[in-house]
């Protein structure tokens, strides 16, 4: 079942690649528990079937990065980005994209997270496996206030203008 408005984040693990040393947190991929990183905060969430992918790029990360200050003066502590990729490549994805200091990449590299929420997007017809259905969520407190997914083959509801537009 997909995860809807109103719904409690499931409790589970996704994997962020560190750049730089910190307390508690080593360089390299580091676990973190859902549950405790939402705790007290505005996030907002955008799901994207792969890193690296042309419309993931050029456009979706592109415009929460230019959005990023946009989204915080209205009160968003934090800023994900959410696929179906290894912690490695969301790293290096973010380094590509200059999303550091801004926009977290979380992965999740066996679509269990992707799963749980119920957004799986089957592409192993076409050799990409199990990946993770365009989307964005604004969540409070570990809880699902807007979500926007997209259908097949689209970028049309998930962009971070139409989360900005939910938060007016």
């Amino acid at each position: 079942m997909t995860i809807k408005i109103g719904d409690r984040l499931p409790n589970g693990r996704l994997q962020e690649y560190i750049e730089v040393e910190s307390a508690g947190c080593s360089i390299g991929p580091n676990s973190f528990e859902i549950e405790q990183l939402a705790k007290g905060k505005t996030i907002v969430v955008f799901g994207v079937p792969g890193a690296f992918t042309p419309t993931c790029s050029a456009e979706h990360v592109p415009g929460f990065l230019r959005n990023y200050e946009q989204l915080r003066a209205k009160g968003v502590d934090e800023v994900w980005c959410f696929a179906v990729n290894d912690a490695f490549v969301m790293g290096a994805w973010g380094r590509d994209q200059h999303a550091g200091g801004k926009i977290r990449m979380m992965a999740d590299g066996s679509a269990e997270y992707t799963g749980k929420l119920g957004l799986e997007l089957d592409l192993r017809a076409r050799g990409l496996g199990v990946r993770c259905q365009r989307f964005s969520m604004l969540v409070q407190d570990g809880v699902v206030k807007k979500l926007n997914v997209e259908a097949p083959g689209k970028f049309e509801v998930s962009t971070a203008e139409t989360m900005l537009r939910q938060l007016s």
